[in-house]
């Protein structure tokens, strides 16, 4: 799938009639309509709700890529849009990929999605990221040039880290901006960019609104240093200034500071530390 972090269990070898980078044909025509009924759904409760939430590269994205609910995109379709913007394509994959395939995919500039589409009972959660979490909630940021470089750096960042023993902290990035990040937007107010957020209409909602979760400043070290929950609402959320800002902290060589975290003891998501910068809530 799509999600680094999430690569654990994956199979040994590619799926029977995948390639070799275990890239799978979408068959786009083989979509039922009540699959296409479920994109559209999903589509126009989050585009509704996101209106005055997410980001604006987010936003600005979804009308480039002009992924309206007309049912599940075609990935060719939406991949020469999203290439003559910023060289990035969407390739299909069946299911979970090991971490090596993913950041090949990354470092190349190709977003693995998965095919199949939820099923009407699971339209508030699903474990498993699907085809309306991995397009409509990854696939507009990559319309940002400059996102669309701090995806690559992250893919090469991800080929270093697996020779270094340090994937556990390198998810974590990945999980704290990719998928539940925030930002600062307009007059500083929070804004989503992150896909795990975008496509979750609770989470769109409880990321911004709700008093209980803490939200801090972005820093890379505290990021690395902190574990994350995949099956429940998120109880932290770090805050970057900018994408540009995102793009040039991570962007540069982390054997050092892996070298430091080797050190360092965890820090639990609802400790608050000296150091932590804490965004009130709304």
């Amino acid at each position: 799938m799509s999600v680094a972090a999430e690569q654990h269990g994956a199979p040994v070898g590619p799926p029977p009639g995948a390639a070799a980078d275990w890239t799978v044909d979408q068959r786009w025509s083989a979509y039922t309509p009540d699959e296409h009924a479920v994109w559209v759904r999903l589509y126009e409760r989050q585009a509704a709700l996101l209106e005055d939430r997410a980001c604006a590269p987010f936003l600005n994205g979804l009308k480039a890529l002009d992924l309206h609910g007309d049912g599940i995109p075609d990935f060719e379709r939406i991949s020469d849009k999203l290439d003559a913007l910023t060289g990035w394509r969407v390739v299909a994959v069946e299911g979970l990929v090991p971490d090596d395939v993913f950041f090949d995919h990354l470092a190349n500039r190709r977003f693995p999605a998965g095919r199949f589409i939820r099923g009407r009972h699971q339209l508030d959660y699903l474990q498993e990221p699907d085809v309306f979490h991995d397009v409509f909630g990854h696939v507009p940021m990559l319309t940002d040039p400059v996102f669309a470089d701090y995806m690559q750096a992250y893919g090469q960042g991800g080929q270093r880290a697996q020779g270094l023993g340090q994937m556990h902290h390198l998810a974590r990035l990945y999980w704290y901006t990719v998928e539940f990040g925030l930002m600062r937007g307009p007059g500083g107010a929070l804004r989503i960019y992150g896909a795990g957020i975008v496509s979750s209409r609770t989470e769109s909602v409880y990321a911004l609104e709700h008093p209980a979760p803490h939200r801090l400043g972005f820093d890379l070290e505290r990021v690395m240093r902190t574990p994350y929950k995949i099956d429940d609402l998120q109880s932290l959320y770090f805050v970057i200034p900018s994408l540009q800002t995102l793009l040039e902290v991570t962007q540069r060589d982390f054997a050092g500071l892996y070298t430091r975290l080797r050190g360092l003891p965890d820090v639990a998501m609802e400790a608050i530390l000296p150091t932590d910068e804490l965004i009130a809530a709304p």
